[in-house]
């Protein structure tokens, strides 16, 4: 597919989603950083959930290290993998505090070196924390992104590289990843797309095979 119907489709997405923003609550960079870890394997509501009283007393690298391991564990107990989640936050706590002033770094080379960070969480921060144009690939931006035809690849980073190449200079850069996860969140679904509610149905090549 060539730019512009890339370009066709974000507008679409621009006009009919009005609040394109990562569904995480935070508070600051730190907390935003959190909230991405423990995403892993959980859902948005259910992170929020967890975090919703955590964030209260624990806003920074130095609260999670006086807090320690198991009152931390407390608090996220109820998400996926919440042990491994828990030792993960508390490692890069630690990190940011001792190499980097407390302060969550701004380069995905930084990012990716703390405990529990991958590229996809690396760059939802650069995206939601510091206005990067960054295109962060989840399950959801991939399927939105194979259906429409604007990739072929099922590797995560090869499929951020082909919708880079195709929202450059795009003035919904910023936003692109949101409006792809939201879509794919809540019309085009994996197992049951409401193509009939579908804002796309009459450009999207793959409708008629959904």
């Amino acid at each position: 597919m060539n730019k512009r119907f890339f370009e066709q489709v974000v507008d679409v997405l621009a006009k009919n989603i009005s609040t394109a923003e990562t569904e995480l609550k935070y508070t600051n960079p730190f907390t935003l950083l959190v909230a991405v870890v423990l995403s892993a394997q959980s859902t948005d509501v259910g992170v929020n959930k967890a975090t919703q009283d955590l964030f209260k007393i624990a806003s920074s690298p130095g609260d999670i290290i006086n807090l320690g391991i198991d009152r931390l564990v407390s608090h996220v107990k109820t998400l996926n993998y919440y042990n491994t989640k828990a030792k993960n936050v508390l490692a890069l706590s630690h990190m940011l505090a001792d190499e980097f002033g407390g302060q969550v770094p701004q380069t995905r080379e930084e990012l990716v070196r703390l405990p529990g960070v991958g590229r996809k969480t690396a760059n939802v921060v650069l995206n939601v924390a510091f206005n990067q144009p960054t295109i962060p690939v989840d399950t959801h931006v991939m399927r939105v992104a194979q259906r429409l035809g604007f990739t072929k690849h099922t590797r995560p980073e090869k499929v951020e590289a082909d919708l880079e190449q195709l929202a450059e200079g795009n003035p919904h850069i910023h936003k692109i990843h949101h409006l792809f996860i939201l879509h794919g969140r809540y019309t085009c679904k994996a197992r049951k797309p409401l193509c009939a509610q579908c804002p796309l149905a009459a450009v999207c090549p793959n409708v008629q095979a959904v």
